[in-house]
Protein backbone atom coordinates (compact mmCIF):
# COMPACT_ATOMS: atom_id res chain seq x y z
CA UNK A 1 0.00 0.00 0.00
CA UNK A 2 1.59 3.32 -1.08
CA UNK A 3 2.44 5.70 1.73
CA UNK A 4 3.86 9.20 2.03
CA UNK A 5 4.46 10.66 5.46
CA UNK A 6 6.19 13.47 7.34
CA UNK A 7 7.80 12.04 10.48
CA UNK A 8 9.45 13.59 13.51
CA UNK A 9 11.92 10.91 14.53
CA UNK A 10 14.05 8.20 12.99
CA UNK A 11 12.37 5.68 15.31
CA UNK A 12 9.06 6.26 13.52
CA UNK A 13 10.76 5.46 10.21
CA UNK A 14 12.48 2.32 11.53
CA UNK A 15 9.17 0.99 12.82
CA UNK A 16 7.56 1.58 9.42
CA UNK A 17 10.50 0.11 7.48
CA UNK A 18 10.50 -3.05 9.59
CA UNK A 19 7.11 -3.81 8.03
CA UNK A 20 8.59 -3.68 4.53
CA UNK A 21 10.37 -7.01 4.86
CA UNK A 22 7.10 -8.74 5.68
CA UNK A 23 5.79 -7.68 2.27
CA UNK A 24 8.61 -9.27 0.26
CA UNK A 25 6.92 -12.66 -0.13
CA UNK A 26 3.59 -11.06 -0.98
CA UNK A 27 5.15 -8.97 -3.75
CA UNK A 28 7.27 -11.87 -4.97
CA UNK A 29 4.12 -13.84 -5.68
CA UNK A 30 2.85 -10.86 -7.72
CA UNK A 31 5.94 -10.80 -9.94
CA UNK A 32 8.06 -8.49 -7.81
CA UNK A 33 11.78 -8.92 -8.29
CA UNK A 34 13.36 -5.85 -6.71
CA UNK A 35 13.25 -3.67 -3.63
CA UNK A 36 15.28 -0.47 -3.72
CA UNK A 37 15.69 1.62 -0.57
CA UNK A 38 17.19 5.09 -0.83
CA UNK A 39 18.25 7.01 2.28
CA UNK A 40 19.23 10.66 1.91
CA UNK A 41 21.53 12.13 4.57
CA UNK A 42 22.42 15.65 5.67
CA UNK A 43 25.74 16.64 4.10
CA UNK A 44 28.58 17.82 6.36
CA UNK A 45 30.23 20.01 3.73
CA UNK A 46 28.52 22.04 1.00
CA UNK A 47 30.33 24.30 -1.46
CA UNK A 48 33.49 23.72 0.60
CA UNK A 49 31.87 25.05 3.79
CA UNK A 50 31.19 23.14 7.00
CA UNK A 51 27.49 22.50 7.65
CA UNK A 52 26.31 22.64 11.28
CA UNK A 53 22.69 21.65 10.73
CA UNK A 54 19.83 21.52 8.27
CA UNK A 55 16.41 22.48 9.58
CA UNK A 56 13.43 20.98 7.75
CA UNK A 57 9.94 22.44 8.10
CA UNK A 58 6.88 21.06 6.33
CA UNK A 59 3.63 22.78 5.49
CA UNK A 60 1.23 20.24 6.97
CA UNK A 61 -1.05 18.50 6.30
CA UNK A 62 -0.42 19.37 2.66
CA UNK A 63 3.15 18.00 2.63
CA UNK A 64 2.06 14.52 3.77
CA UNK A 65 -0.81 14.55 1.28
CA UNK A 66 1.59 15.46 -1.52
CA UNK A 67 4.03 12.68 -0.51
CA UNK A 68 1.18 10.19 -0.55
CA UNK A 69 -0.01 11.51 -3.92
CA UNK A 70 3.48 10.96 -5.38
CA UNK A 71 3.56 7.40 -3.99
CA UNK A 72 0.10 6.61 -5.41
CA UNK A 73 0.97 8.09 -8.79
CA UNK A 74 4.17 6.06 -9.06
CA UNK A 75 2.36 2.84 -8.10
CA UNK A 76 -0.08 3.45 -10.94
CA UNK A 77 2.73 2.51 -13.32
CA UNK A 78 2.47 -1.10 -14.48
CA UNK A 79 5.66 -2.57 -13.06
CA UNK A 80 5.76 -0.65 -9.74
CA UNK A 81 4.12 -2.63 -6.93
CA UNK A 82 4.56 -0.32 -3.95
CA UNK A 83 6.21 2.93 -2.85
CA UNK A 84 6.86 4.22 0.67
CA UNK A 85 8.19 7.73 1.37
CA UNK A 86 9.17 9.10 4.79
CA UNK A 87 10.63 12.58 5.26
CA UNK A 88 11.91 13.82 8.60
CA UNK A 89 11.40 17.34 9.88
CA UNK A 90 13.20 19.29 12.59
CA UNK A 91 16.82 20.25 13.01
CA UNK A 92 19.13 17.53 11.72
CA UNK A 93 22.91 17.29 11.96
CA UNK A 94 25.38 16.13 9.29
CA UNK A 95 25.10 12.38 8.88
CA UNK A 96 21.49 12.27 10.07
CA UNK A 97 19.07 10.60 7.66
CA UNK A 98 16.46 12.98 6.23
CA UNK A 99 14.46 11.05 3.63
CA UNK A 100 13.66 7.39 3.05
CA UNK A 101 12.23 6.05 -0.20
CA UNK A 102 11.38 2.36 -0.70
CA UNK A 103 10.24 1.02 -4.08
CA UNK A 104 9.03 -2.52 -4.85
CA UNK A 105 8.97 -3.25 -8.57
CA UNK A 106 8.98 -6.06 -11.09
CA UNK A 107 12.56 -5.25 -12.17
CA UNK A 108 15.59 -3.60 -10.62
CA UNK A 109 15.69 -1.09 -13.48
CA UNK A 110 12.15 0.09 -12.75
CA UNK A 111 12.82 0.14 -8.98
CA UNK A 112 15.96 2.31 -9.33
CA UNK A 113 14.35 4.60 -11.92
CA UNK A 114 11.26 5.04 -9.75
CA UNK A 115 13.27 5.81 -6.61
CA UNK A 116 15.24 8.46 -8.52
CA UNK A 117 12.04 9.95 -9.97
CA UNK A 118 10.35 10.03 -6.53
CA UNK A 119 13.31 11.91 -5.02
CA UNK A 120 13.25 14.53 -7.78
CA UNK A 121 9.48 14.93 -7.39
CA UNK A 122 9.84 15.43 -3.61
CA UNK A 123 12.35 18.22 -4.19
CA UNK A 124 10.10 19.99 -6.69
CA UNK A 125 6.53 19.28 -5.52
CA UNK A 126 6.42 18.92 -1.73
CA UNK A 127 6.32 22.05 0.49
CA UNK A 128 9.28 21.17 2.70
CA UNK A 129 11.49 24.11 3.56
CA UNK A 130 15.20 23.73 4.36
CA UNK A 131 17.38 26.16 6.28
CA UNK A 132 21.06 25.23 6.11
CA UNK A 133 23.24 26.59 8.92
CA UNK A 134 26.93 26.57 8.03
CA UNK A 135 30.18 28.31 8.82
CA UNK A 136 29.58 31.14 6.33
CA UNK A 137 25.98 31.89 7.31
CA UNK A 138 22.47 30.56 6.90
CA UNK A 139 20.98 29.60 3.55
CA UNK A 140 17.50 28.64 2.35
CA UNK A 141 17.87 25.61 0.09
CA UNK A 142 15.44 25.84 -2.82
CA UNK A 143 14.46 22.91 -5.03
CA UNK A 144 17.45 20.92 -6.10
CA UNK A 145 20.31 22.71 -4.40
CA UNK A 146 19.97 26.42 -5.16
CA UNK A 147 20.96 28.37 -2.04
CA UNK A 148 19.74 31.82 -1.02
CA UNK A 149 21.58 33.55 1.79
CA UNK A 150 19.34 34.35 4.73
CA UNK A 151 19.76 37.96 5.72
CA UNK A 152 19.44 38.31 9.47
CA UNK A 153 17.91 41.61 10.56
CA UNK A 154 19.80 43.59 13.15
CA UNK A 155 17.38 44.90 15.72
Amino acid sequence: MPIGKIVHSVNEVYLELSNLSSNLKRYGSKGGGALVIFIGYVKGVVEGKKVYSLKYEAYEPYASKKLEEIALDEVSRNSVLDVAIYHLVGELKPGDPAVYIAVYAVSRHEAFDTARRVLERIKKEVPIFKLEKREDGEFWVVGDGRRLKRELSQS
